[in-house]
């Protein structure tokens, strides 16, 4: 995991030296900065070694060709038997990128499976390309007559730029063909099949994502698991904790964090004495709250509200993971595959417009939940994996149909008391996994179920010197004025900035 700055046809190494620096955070154990000689382009990387410790340094230059990247390509190994052992000189999973460039393959980016973000350079053309989901951040600004490309937002701060756009997901720009979606999200299944073995669906979800959360912990260095008493976090802890146990290796490292007695911290206590991992957690405060707001909303890249909420415990369980651990697994994408937000219940009799939702979720989770994973871990020098997130876990997710997502229950079964139960179908598919209560037990919020939320309030009344509550107008400007503060150019990072509009989408079901 890591950072770059990529400058083509434009720049000196003065300029990505600088750049570079902004996003340094992202890769902590080397930095290096490169011209390639024959071509227009210096690309800067900061690393964070997690694949190929030993010889996995880049910007890879190999021949006249030139790679940055960022994320983790899992089936490596594979494309290695197939592209051949003796074309690689690392160990690096990034370097198949490279290789498969040079197959001539039109679709040679379908065959990466993983989370990246990446910009190869040849003598005279530029291609950079980002995951399905864009778990990985990516983006591109003109200056003069070139372009700079960043993983961050915040690199392009002070510089002249004319523009910054994100790369969506699942796209790549060839200077020489131009833009390519190369990605598309499966469209989800509305309702059920007459004879559809429900049983059997269950089963083959939990096969899918087993074989997902196996895919995801492939690293040279050790991977721990957020940990915050949901479904979602507890499911993935469980499978991962199993795989580890099997292997012969040391307990899962599970991380938890939030005010002391919140229901998360006492629900993953819960989860990990149950499923037997080394758990650690941390109770943090209003003054915590206080003292590292400038830091997240710096890092987050956005002054909305719900995200900077989510964000503050993303922090703190960042912070405590990287103790231990370089890499982590974490719950991310279960709620919009499975129809995990409150929200979705307003869709309970109309299954076609939920699955017409969470395939629109899905797609514009890059600039929210994503963002907010990725920035905030990465400012902590962590790398976060998102397993529910995995090429393959979709594709299967997105054909069970939405009835079986959110679905009204039984009162006399064992499954909930009649309510409409949001994820049924994951919680049917992993039910026995943890004990009954925390499989259906009801979600909250991340901020809401570790307490943020009530620890936010008190913050937020010393911060603005308002008594009583405070209000979302008031909260907001509080948000803007301190990224605005910390901003040479703050517009550009409010224009580009994440927002969550659930909100709106609620009002839109109802009405």
């Amino acid at each position: 995991m890591c950072g770059f700055v990529c400058l083509w046809n434009t720049g000196d190494e003065k300029l990505a030296d600088r750049m570079i620096t902004k996003v340094s955070h992202r890769g902590p154990d080397a930095v290096q900065i490169i011209r390639q000689p024959d071509a227009p382009v210096i690309m800067a990387h900061c690393r964070l070694s997690i694949i190929g410790t030993e010889n996995g340094a880049q910007p890879i230059h190999q021949a006249d060709d030139m790679l940055i990247v960022n994320g983790e390509i899992y089936n490596h190994h594979d494309l290695r038997a197939i592209l051949g052992e003796e074309l690689f000189e690392t160990a690096s999973d990034s370097e198949t990128i490279l290789h498969l460039f040079r197959t001539d393959d039109d679709r040679w980016t379908d065959r990466l499976d993983g989370m990246f973000a990446f910009v190869l350079a040849t003598k005279g053309r530029i291609i950079a390309a980002r995951d399905p989901l864009g778990i990985k951040p990516l983006y591109v600004a003109r200056l003069g007559d070139g372009v700079i490309f960043s993983s961050e937002l915040k690199a392009y701060d002070g510089v002249p730029v004319d523009s910054i756009e994100a790369i969506p997901p699942g796209s790549l720009y060839d200077s020489e063909k131009g833009w390519r979606q190369w990605y598309r999200l499966p469209h989800g299944a509305a309702t059920i099949e007459p004879g559809a073995d429900i049983d059997h669906i269950a089963s083959e979800l939990r096969l899918v994502l087993e074989a997902a959360v196996a895919k995801w912990m492939v690293a040279d260095v050790e991977v721990g698991c957020f940990l915050s008493g949901g479904l979602d976090s507890s499911i993935i802890a469980a499978i991962a904790q199993k795989i580890k146990m099997a292997s012969g290796k040391r307990p899962l490292k599970t991380f938890s964090v939030g005010t002391e007695g919140s229901p998360d911290l006492l629900a993953a206590r819960k989860v990990a004495a149950h499923i037997g991992s080394d758990h650690h957690e941390y109770a943090f405060t209003a003054d915590d709250l206080i003292e590292n707001m400038a830091h997240v909303i710096y890092h987050l890249e956005s002054a909305d509200i719900d995200l900077v909420r989510s964000a503050i415990p993303t922090l703190f369980a960042a912070r405590l993971a990287r103790t231990q651990v370089k890499a982590v697994l974490t719950g991310e994408g279960a709620d919009e595959l499975f129809a995990g937000y409150s929200y979705h219940h307003a869709y309970v009799d109309d299954p076609r417009a939920l699955a017409d939702e969470l395939t629109r979720s899905l797609g514009a989770m890059h600039n929210i939940n994503l963002q907010r994973v990725d920035r905030v871990s990465m400012a902590e020098s962590l790398e976060a994996r998102t397993p529910f997130l995995d090429r393959d876990l979709i594709a299967f997710s997105q054909s069970i149909p939405a009835a079986l997502k959110l679905k009204r229950t039984d009162p006399a079964s064992q499954e909930a008391t009649g309510e409409t139960t949001e994820k049924w179908i994951l919680r049917k598919a992993c039910a026995d996994l943890l004990p009954v209560d925390l499989v259906w037990r009801k979600k909250a919020q991340f901020d809401e179920g570790s307490g943020t939320v009530d620890a936010l309030a008190t913050a937020l009344h010393r911060l603005t010197g308002q008594p009583g509550a405070t209000s979302r107008e008031a909260e907001g400007a509080l948000y803007e004025k301190i990224l605005k503060d910390q901003y040479d150019d703050p517009e550009r990072i409010l224009a580009n900035a994440g927002t969550w509009e659930s909100h709106d989408r609620v009002q839109a079901a109802i009405a």
